[in-house]
């Protein structure tokens, strides 16, 4: 193959990645071509009839019919340009107590004042996080008191129930009582400061600038007086429930209000469910190697508690480079009372491997898009590039190997990646996604939405990961020999409009994902896996070799098969012809009456 042949294929590839159509300027981006070579291979490609000029500032393209009948991902539209006029967006049923979180987050919400939310979220998750900590310390003060004085005043007691210890003037009712004083800040900061002396575990974990001249004091006390109705009504462990769900409901929130930023330290829920569905992470060591505020890992402490398992049947691991972020895990964990090993530094997973001994049951992670400044080009020779070096300006196969690398002999994977993973040659990429598909760790592919993140618009996909392939274990229960397949699941076409630009699966959706993929492995009890066109597919090793190793799901998914209805050829010819006759007729008659009105005003035609 020649190399102008190469950069046609990779045009299309990348394009057909981006859902069928782009911006130039994307494209160009999403290429790392110059300008020329660009405008010369675009130029051949719409002179051959298999893309199209399309409209926009920038200019955009997109792909031929011709070409779309050929792989079936490019059918699907791409995303409608956004009209002056906002299109309703559809109610949301939250539940009794995600609309209890909505409420409070409204409330505090209108606190904020002219407060940047980026500054404002460490303010009022801190305050939350305070409440929630002084809550199981006064229920846990309060059942050892019957015991007598010296057992509620012994620390180890409140450590052995995974307790933290909140000495007296770092205690909610303390901080309740003094909300409406001038120096309400100092008596947070010093809370704070109190709380860290006594739980080494907290050491720099908690926010302590509420003294702060430029932080409204009023505002502050309101917020005191609003966090403390927060579960007023439930005891014990239901009101440190409610707490943690509102703690991840502001999380959430913030995310959305930072944009971009909000990316950085938050993955949407519907997202992380998928993750923590299909991998099932019952027992073991859990792992993510850029963990944001740890809502992979609050997931699957939910999962495991609602399937019955224990929280102590997993240990949790986790890396994080921003020391912020880092902060907010931190406490996201403890607000759930989740026990874990996250560690900081800020050199990162790659160039500072924190866990490099770690050998990880379940891996789950939302690594950042198509980063660039990765310091790749100080990491040519590593024992974790298996399948080959990652280029230095695209850290997405470092990741996807550095997450193999600390997969257990039996070990699962989930992580979230950018489309143009699953098609890319640049720089060796192609070489790389081949080797990996050779050795048979690629499970599962998974093509995701638009408008899931609030960090960008580029479509995202899930790479499901396995490190035996020839059976696996699933509590206890061995799966089917998988090797020499790939399935391909489409999930483009789900998802309902949470707002004006976000998207979320739903929980329906979610368990359609996962149990196609539970089936499709051979888990015990599970019903015969079958082929669904326009969903999903088992796609041999030899046919993804026909597709020069390209793993994009609408590729090999076909297209949704269209309901029957019973009407022969013949018949719907002469239907359709019936009502183009009578559409034809009726068009005559209004240009009659267009004519005749136009003539009535001396306008003639």
């Amino acid at each position: 193959m020649s190399s102008n042949e190469q950069k046609i294929e990779r045009f299309l590839s990348v394009l057909e990645s981006l859902n069928g159509t782009a911006g130039n300027q994307r494209l160009r981006e999403e290429l790392g071509w110059q300008d020329t070579t660009y405008q010369r291979i675009k130029q051949q490609l719409i002179e051959e009839g298999r893309i199209r000029s399309g409209r926009g500032r920038g200019g955009s393209v997109a792909l031929t019919t011709a070409v779309s009948a050929e792989t079936p991902e490019e059918t699907v539209p791409s995303k409608p340009v956004q009209s002056d006029i906002a299109p309703p967006v559809p109610s949301r049923e939250l539940g009794p107590e995600l609309d209890y979180a909505d409420k409070l987050w409204k409330a505090a919400d209108k606190l904020r004042g002219n407060m940047e939310p980026s500054d404002y979220k460490h303010v009022a998750l801190g305050l939350i996080f305070l409440k929630y900590i002084s809550d199981a310390f006064e229920a846990r003060y309060a059942e050892l008191l019957t015991e007598g004085t010296q057992a509620a005043e012994d620390k180890d007691e409140y450590l052995a129930d995974n307790i933290f210890w909140v000495p007296k003037e770092a205690r909610w009712s303390y901080l309740k009582a003094n909300a409406k004083r001038p120096g309400i800040g100092t008596f947070i900061d010093d809370a704070m400061r109190a709380i860290e002396k006594d739980n080494d575990s907290l050491k720099g974990v908690l926010p302590k600038d509420y003294a702060r001249p430029a932080l409204n004091k009023v505002m502050l006390g309101e917020l005191i007086d609003l966090i403390s109705g927060i579960a007023l009504a439930e005891g014990g462990s239901r009101s440190r429930d409610v707490l943690g769900r509102v703690y991840e409901y502001f999380l959430g929130q913030f995310a959305g209000s930072e944009g971009k930023r909000g990316g950085e330290f938050y993955t949407p829920r519907s997202v992380v469910q998928v993750l923590v569905k299909i991998l099932e992470p019952y027992q073991g060591r859990i792992y993510d190697p850029c963990c944001g505020s740890g809502g992979m890992f609050v997931q699957s402490d939910k999962f495991i508690r609602e399937h019955g398992g224990r929280i102590g049947d997993i240990a949790i691991y986790g890396q994080e480079s921003n020391y912020t972020t880092w902060r907010l895990a931190k406490m996201n964990l403890a607000v759930r009372g989740i026990d874990a090993d996250i560690r900081w530094n800020n050199e990162g997973s790659f160039h500072k491997d924190d866990l490099r001994d770690l050998k990880a049951d379940f891996i789950l992670a939302n690594p950042p898009f198509n980063i660039s400044d990765w310091g790749g080009e100080r990491l040519r020779e590593d024992a974790r590039w298996a399948f080959g070096t990652p280029p230095i300006g695209n850290a997405n196969y470092a990741w996807l190997q550095h997450i193999i690398h600390h997969l257990s002999p039996h070990g699962f994977a989930g992580v979230v990646l950018a489309n143009g993973s699953m098609s890319s040659t640049q720089s060796g990429e192609g070489d790389i996604r081949e080797a990996m598909i050779e050795a048979s760790v690629v499970d599962c592919m998974v093509a995701l939405p638009g408008q899931l993140f609030y960090s960008t618009q580029i479509p995202a996909c899930l790479w499901i990961l396995a490190k035996d392939r020839s059976n696996g274990l699933v509590k206890k229960t061995k799966l089917r020999d998988r090797r020499g397949e790939v399935l391909f699941i489409d999930a483009r076409k789900m998802g309902v409009l949470v707002d004006r630009t976000r998207r979320e699966l739903t929980d329906e959706e979610i368990c359609r994902i996962a149990d196609t993929y539970h089936v499709w492995r051979g888990e015990a009890d599970a019903v015969e896996y079958k082929d669904e066109p326009g969903f999903c597919k088992a796609v041999a090793v030899d046919d993804i070799r026909r597709h020069g190793y390209v793993l994009t799901p609408g590729r090999y998914v076909g297209a949704e098969a269209q309901p029957d209805d019973d009407e022969t050829f013949e018949k719907k010819m002469r239907r359709l012809v019936a009502q183009l006759s009578e559409q034809m007729t009726r068009g005559t008659r209004l240009d009659a009456l267009i004519k005749e009105k136009l003539e009535a005003l001396n306008y003639g035609v």
